[in-house]
């Protein structure tokens, strides 16, 4: 089947606010759209013998849903967010320590994973930690007739035959992390990755003006 890339990106209303929280070193919420998610960062910090990494700091993030336990759901997101920001953040400056990135989810209407990584990216800015590029997520859902819709809903999502997650670097747009659920081909996915590629503009650019004010407040 064809698949239709969007000429125009449609995303939904993003919502951001730093240091909400006093206890972490670095906070952030994120909105896009119904869904939210509370980011908090603590550390560098003293670390246990048993994780400790001799050359560069550890890294343990932690996914907790709205209501309940975590599940494998949550174990599958916590690694994607995971390798996303060791790619990201230079953790060889802090060696044998800790770092700990708690993702709160509280509220969740589609493309979740994307909300997890944006939210952690504007926590990490807060926390002051040293990173090679800022990094962004983009949710695509492609529709049984073909088309490519960015940023989807739960709906949306429910009706889909594939969905794609990707975490986007600040500096050259590449790949750094994929996830990817139902059946498409290589051309589809090369389409998708396309469309976050142009999605994850807007997105920069927000980062850049909710950073902006904010600071121009503090002035």
């Amino acid at each position: 089947m064809e698949v239709s890339a969007p000429s125009n990106v449609s995303l939904r209303e993003f919502g951001c606010e730093q240091s909400l929280l006093s206890r972490p070193d670095g906070s952030a919420s994120f909105v896009q759209g119904d869904t939210s998610v509370m980011a908090g960062v603590y550390g560098p910090a003293e670390v246990k013998v048993s994780k400790e990494i001799y050359d560069r700091a550890t890294l343990e993030v932690l996914v907790q849903p709205k209501v309940g336990l975590p599940s494998v759901r949550e174990r599958s997101q916590e690694q994607c967010v995971r390798e996303t920001c060791e790619e990201a953040l230079l953790l060889t400056l802090h060696p044998r320590s800790s770092l700990t990135l708690v993702l709160q989810v509280l509220h969740d209407d589609g493309s979740l994973l994307s909300c997890c990584l944006n939210a952690a990216c504007m926590a990490l800015m807060d926390a002051g930690l040293p990173m090679s590029c800022l990094f962004c997520g983009v949710t695509c859902a492609i529709s049984a007739y073909g088309q490519i819709i960015t940023d989807p809903t739960s709906a949306q999502e429910k009706e889909s035959r594939a969905l794609m997650t990707f975490a986007i670097d600040s500096k050259e747009r590449k790949v750094m992390m994929s996830s990817t659920k139902g059946s498409f081909s290589v051309h589809e996915l090369q389409q998708c990755v396309a469309v976050s590629q142009r999605a994850s503009e807007r997105i920069f650019q927000f980062y850049r003006d909710s950073v902006r004010r904010r600071y121009s407040k503090s002035l």
